[in-house]
């Protein structure tokens, strides 16, 4: 059956090669039948008399003979030369883009099997089109979690995959904006309220002052100091969030490598006096020859954020460990106080601007809120991470950077 399919057109035009050849001789013997009829016509008789005289009947009959066979042999292939057609038609209404198009042949050849292949293959397209055009609204009306199906080993399954692509893509920079405006609402939030408290606070002993109603001047210096160390805390609070915007909008690093083992322990000289002030010591362990690459300057300020913390909340426990140690292919610094541990709820949040793990304690001891944000701000974009564990022992920090070897 499938050889005979193979082949159909190839029988078909054997069939008319032959029914022509037949209709020709049946035509040329028609035409000999009918010759004395034809020759008693005194228009035609001349003519024919004189062709069949100097040329010859069988020249006469050859020729008319091969007129005959091709006029039959044009009528009789006229079918395929219009099936031709109707596909070529069709293949330009594709081309055009009218994929809903059908190529209409009754005949069961080959052009029949290739006419039926192009409208399933356009009755695919079309469908598929119609799932991409599906999609395509779907994420118009903003649902970008609409997945256009994908078909593997096709083109139109790699625009699909591309627009599946650039959904998801558009999808996170929305979410990114959306997080972006609530952070910065949230900011403007937080700087409003922890600038309203020390104003409040300045605005109302400077009115006392003002309107004199204080008893002596040891009253009045009294308010005075107070509005004083309000406003100190007011412009620490208004240079760290100017530090903590600056390292977010993209802060020009001037990266060089660090030995650590030596660059702590600069650090912790400059924090001589005030551990002594504390009551506190501090002791460093540190493995020699660990170099990282890093904007020392603002890994000052990151780490001063970390001793500070630690003189600050863990001078009960009268000493701080500082650690340099190599683990693989990173330098760990670790900054341990044994001070009161952190809450386990608080943990997670403990670097968010403006999170105080003790509200009152971290005002009284002049915290904006901010210091821990601004450290993990600088950690990070240095290619650096950070990370915190507290328990009733003791509260570790640890910073993590890439070793260069």
């Amino acid at each position: 059956m499938k050889v005979m399919k193979l082949h159909s057109i190839r029988l078909k035009m054997l069939l008319m090669l032959f029914s022509s050849i037949g209709i020709t001789a049946a035509l040329l013997i028609i035409l000999y039948a009918l010759s004395t009829l034809i020759l008693s016509i005194p228009a035609i008789k001349p003519p024919l008399v004189w062709i069949i005289n100097h040329i010859g009947s069988d020249p006469v009959m050859l020729v008319t003979g091969i007129i005959l066979f091709f006029a039959s042999y044009y009528m009789s292939t006229k079918w395929f030369v219009l099936d031709l057609q109707k596909i070529q038609t069709g293949l330009q209404d594709i081309t055009a883009g009218r994929f809903d198009s059908r190529i209409e042949l009754k005949s069961q050849d080959e052009l029949g099997v290739v006419a039926s292949s192009i409208n399933r293959m356009t009755e695919q397209l079309n469908v598929y089109l119609e799932e991409i055009r599906n999609g395509l609204r779907e994420i118009a009306k903003g649902n970008f979690d609409t997945d256009i199906p994908v078909q593997s080993g096709s083109q139109l399954g790699e625009v699909a995959e591309s627009i599946n692509q650039m959904s998801r893509q558009l999808h996170q920079s929305i979410l990114e904006e959306r997080n972006a405006e609530k952070t910065k609402n949230d900011l403007i939030t937080g700087v409003s309220h922890d600038l309203r408290t020390p104003l409040t606070s300045i605005l109302g002993f400077l009115e006392v002052i003002e309107e004199d109603r204080y008893q002596d001047e040891v009253e009045l210096r009294y308010y005075v100091n107070i509005a004083y160390e309000k406003a100190q805390n007011l412009k620490k609070l208004i240079d760290d969030l100017f530090e903590y915007t600056r390292i977010n909008n993209g802060l020009p690093l001037d990266i060089q490598k660090i030995d650590m083992a030596q660059f702590i322990r600069q650090l912790i000289e400059e924090f001589v006096p005030a551990l002594e002030k504390s009551g506190m010591e501090c002791k460093l362990a540190a493995e020699e020859g660990l170099i990282i690459q890093a904007d020392g300057a603002q890994l000052v300020r990151a780490y001063e954020n970390l001793i500070t913390n630690a003189i600050r909340y863990g001078d009960s426990g009268k000493k701080i460990d500082i650690a340099v140690r190599s683990d693989g292919n990173q330098v760990s610094i670790s900054f341990t106080n044994y001070g009161d541990p952190i809450p386990e709820r608080d943990l997670p949040f403990i670097f968010d601007r403006f999170y105080r793990v003790e509200t009152s304690r971290s005002k009284q001891t002049g915290g904006t809120g901010l210091g821990l944000a601004i450290t993990k701000s600088i950690v990070e974009i240095q290619g650096g991470e950070i990370r915190v564990r507290s328990d009733q022992q003791r509260t570790t920090f640890e910073t993590r950077f890439p070793k260069v070897v």
